[in-house]
This record gives structure tokens, C-alpha cells and sequence, in this order.
């Protein structure tokens, strides 16, 4: 990272960002060494079971790292750490991709890991071919050669974290958690956003509408 108006960490949702925010973000970002991601993030109640997952892998972790976010579950497309890449243009990409798009409703059958270190737990999205369109359209309109290189086409794998500051000594236990997890989760995720982070600050951002 993400109808009635709810509750937003970030204030009202906004369909674009004010000239002031972005240069601000620009001036901090430059400051801070801050990098830029964009998101499709969950801001609807159906997200408390990503949290809920949260909560329990918190339990290994040295630290609770996701609830410290202040920030909403989320699927991240792409981040930049290249001077060349600013907010507005990380931005423009997200919006001008999702377009089209209408909220997504995504499944989540497994939790898996990656190794580290630190080891980071973080459920799998079923095989979702909106998610896919996203990122392809976002690297068709940023060269991704300014992007990580865990988010490039052929190496990003689409995940939904829940927690990155397990302990070394809690790594086994984390991973048969992740093992033994046999819930089908579905949330709707229905908001685009760009952020700046750490700590994570958001730009811009804009509701999907509802699927026709």
C-alpha cells in the first residue's frame, strides 16, 4: 500500500496530489535518502483478516512491524530508489495503469516466507490477472531499470506482507505457522496510491470504482 467515507490514516482520499505535498515529499525524500512505491492497498473493513495475521505473526517477531506502519495492507507494484524517478512520475504511471481498473477482489489461500535475513512472512495472493496487468502497465510506462530489482518483470512476486522483523530464534516457529495456515481469506483492495517511505507517507492516492 491500499463506498461511504471511512477512516483514513492519511487524511481524505484524493484523486491526485497538490503541488505542495509532492514538493514536499520531494525536499524530504532527498534529505532522508526516502524511496517512492506504488501500491494497491485495502482500506475496506474486509482487510482486519490481513490484520488479524498481523497480530499473529507479531507474535515472533523482536518488534510488531506492521501495525508501526500506520499504514493499510497492501500489494506493492514497484519502488524507486533512482533519482531520476520522482513522485510525480511514479504517480502518473500508477494512475494512467489503473484506469480501468475497478476494485479487485483478491484470495489468499497460502502464507509463505522469504528467507532473508531478517525472515518475512506474507500471504499469497491466488493467481490474479488484474495484478499482473497493473505491474506490465506500470513497466511499460517507467523504464524498470529504475526499479528494484525484486519488482522488475520476471522477478516481482506479488505479495501481501505481514511481518518483516522476525526473530532469528523464532524463524522455525514462524515457518510452520506459515505451514500449517489452511484459511481462504478474500479482501478487497480498492485504492491506488504513491508513498514515500520510511516512514511511510502518502502522496497521492485514489479510490477504484466498484466492478461494473
Amino acid at each position: 500500500m491500499r463506498r461511504q467515507q471511512r477512516y483514513s490514516p492519511f487524511g481524505p482520499l484524493q484523486t491526485s496530489a497538490t503541488p505542495l505535498k509532492i514538493l514536499v515529499a520531494r525536499t524530504l525524500r532527498l534529505v532522508q535518502k526516502m524511496a517512492i512505491a506504488i501500491n494497491i492497498r485495502a482500506d475496506d473493513s474486509s482487510a482486519r483478516e490481513i490484520e488479524r495475521l498481523w497480530d499473529q505473526v507479531a507474535e515472533f517477531e523482536d518488534e510488531p512491524s506492521m501495525r508501526s506502519l500506520g499504514y493499510r495492507p497492501h500489494l506493492t507494484f514497484a519502488i524507486y530508489d533512482s533519482p531520476e524517478i520522482d513522485e510525480t512520475t511514479a504517480w502518473d504511471a500508477m494512475r494512467r495503469a489503473a484506469n480501468d481498473e475497478a476494485r479487485l477482489h483478491i484470495e489468499f489461500r497460502r502464507i509463505r516466507w522469504f528467507a532473508g535475513p531478517p525472515l518475512v512472512l506474507w500471504a499469497e495472493p491466488t493467481t490474479d490477472q488484474a495484478l499482473a496487468r497493473l505491474h506490465a502497465s506500470i513497466n511499460a510506462i517507467i523504464d524498470p531499470a529504475h526499479c528494484r530489482p525484486h519488482y522488475r518483470p520476471g522477478a516481482w512476486t506479488p505479495h501481501c506482507t505481514l511481518g518483516t522483523r522476525i526473530a532469528d530464534a523464532n524463524s522455525d516457529a514462524a515457518m510452520a505457522f506459515a505451514r500449517s495456515f489452511d484459511q481462504n481469506i478474500t479482501v478487497l483492495f480498492d485504492v491506488v496510491d504513491c508513498v514515500v517511505f520510511p516512514p511511510v507517507r502518502v502522496i497521492a492516492e485514489r479510490r477504484l470504482p466498484p466492478v461494473s
